[in-house]
């Protein structure tokens, strides 16, 4: 009984940061204005998924999603990750790809130095990545 209630606990807090991360990249396009770069559309290709995939997983009470959750968190926090590295490593932004209209160094936001979108992604990739191992971990040890 204590290991479905951490579980329902995991899920809900994953699909909780899913959902946030998804409001604020909509919040910055829409609301703002902000026209994503191309790295920024493939975090969103990775993350907007999971608030669906968590969601259901939510309301269905499944802990086995996590085998579909973790490669998207994982694949998202390797992308948020580069992106990052560009737009603060100088000379990783001058050695990098070529990112259409909007270029992936340019920074919209630059809160304290240090927090830009791709930092906001790779945290939310980051928290659903470990949130979800940790439920990888509690599914393997009711195995046994």
């Amino acid at each position: 009984m204590r290991y479905t209630k951490q579980i329902e606990t995991l899920l809900f807090i994953s699909f909780a940061v899913s959902l946030i991360a998804t409001l604020g990249s909509l919040y910055f396009s829409e609301i703002l204005l902000f026209i994503p770069c191309e790295l920024c559309w493939y975090q969103r290709i990775l993350m907007y998924p999971l608030v669906f995939l968590l969601g259901i997983a939510v309301i269905r009470k499944e802990p086995f999603i996590i085998h579909y959750v973790l490669p998207l968190s994982i694949i998202g926090a390797g992308i948020s990750l580069y992106h990052y590295l560009i737009q603060k490593v100088d000379i990783l932004g001058e050695n990098s790809i070529s990112c259409g209209i909007v270029p992936c160094t340019g920074e919209y936001i630059n809160w304290l130095g240090f927090i830009t979108i791709p930092f906001l992604a790779l945290t939310a990739f980051t928290i659903i990545t470990i949130l979800n191992l940790v439920l990888l971990k509690i599914e393997r040890s009711n195995k046994h």
